[in-house]
């Protein structure tokens, strides 16, 4: 009873491989993601009585006779192969049959750095300028995104998808900015993530770049840039605010219709109990450009 019971069994595996598998070959599990240097193990199964089971591999080649199942293992991998195949000799079968193994060895980049592109020093803004992410050895290329970040906001990602290369490579990418003011002192970094898919690690293996710190340069802009009225009470001390930013840090000079009495170097802000009345102008200045503001000083006589 037991040996019709696994002639059936047979009988039954070997129509389902013809009129479905065909080749009657399993492997387990089906894709494999190994990072460099890691252990590795998967089994060849025959869903029906084979003669010769085995694999074909540059590494750890193996194989059994009439056995239903042959494993493939690798306790460091670290060779750049080609992906390993399951080979099957079947009694009822006139050719070998094959199965290959989908192999994804894969491995982080020694490094990746970020840099401008023919610039050196801070930066203008308002100009436009190329920053270079350099990713050296990595594998495999076409599971590789480039994540650019300002601070912590991704700004653009380039993928290699369209690439194939199961070996290391270097790769590069360019992002293109035009900063602004603001931007000063921002921190762009730029990240190598390898997105290996359900059977990959999570989450995805990645290296992250040194930041580069953004210098950029801009002309002087007052805190308030329009003329101011004031309304002088002889006698009252009076301010005026001519504050402005810009990097370079602006240095500053006054033009008044008297000498003051108060030394004015480079003061942002002129307090003084001696002014007159008439127009004083501040102007700002810095490597990049020069602005003026005006302080119109009028006369008001007490309790008026």
């Amino acid at each position: 009873m037991g040996t019709k019971f696994l002639q059936w069994i047979l009988t039954f595996c070997m129509v389902y491989s013809v009129t479905g598998e065909g080749c009657s070959l399993i492997i387990k599990p089906s894709r494999v993601v190994v990072g460099f240097g890691e252990s590795v193990s998967v089994t060849c199964e025959a869903a029906r009585p084979v003669r010769v089971l085995g694999w074909e591999s540059a590494i750890s080649a193996a194989h059994t006779q009439q056995d239903l199942s042959v494993q493939w293992k690798v306790d460091s991998l670290i060779d750049w192969i080609e992906e390993p195949i399951c080979y099957g000799v079947f009694f009822t079968a006139p050719r070998q049959c094959e199965e290959k193994l989908n192999l994804v060895l894969y491995k982080t980049p020694d490094s990746v750095s970020i840099r401008p592109v023919n610039h050196t020093g801070p930066m203008v803004e308002g100009k436009e300028y190329q920053l270079l992410c350099e990713v050296q050895n990595i594998a495999p290329v076409q599971y590789l995104t480039l994540r650019w970040y300002r601070g912590q906001t991704e700004v653009y990602n380039h993928s290699f998808s369209d690439l194939t290369s199961s070996s290391p490579v270097q790769v590069s990418s360019i992002l293109l900015i035009t900063p602004t003011k603001d931007e000063n002192g921002a921190q762009y970094r730029c990240v190598a993530e390898l997105e290996l898919g359900p059977e990959g690690p999570k989450p995805p293996p990645s290296v992250t770049s040194e930041p580069l710190n953004a210098s950029v340069y801009f002309p002087p802009v007052f805190i308030s840039p329009e003329p101011e009225v004031l309304e002088l009470i002889g006698g009252d001390e009076m301010t005026l605010n001519c504050t402005a930013t810009g990097n370079p840090a602006p240095v500053y000079s006054w033009q008044s219709p008297h000498p003051i009495q108060e030394s004015t170097d480079n003061e942002a802000v002129l307090t003084s109990s001696s002014l007159i009345p008439g127009t004083y102008t501040c102007t700002a200045s810095n490597t990049l450009e020069k602005k003026s503001k005006q302080f119109i000083v009028k006369a008001k006589t007490k309790g008026v």
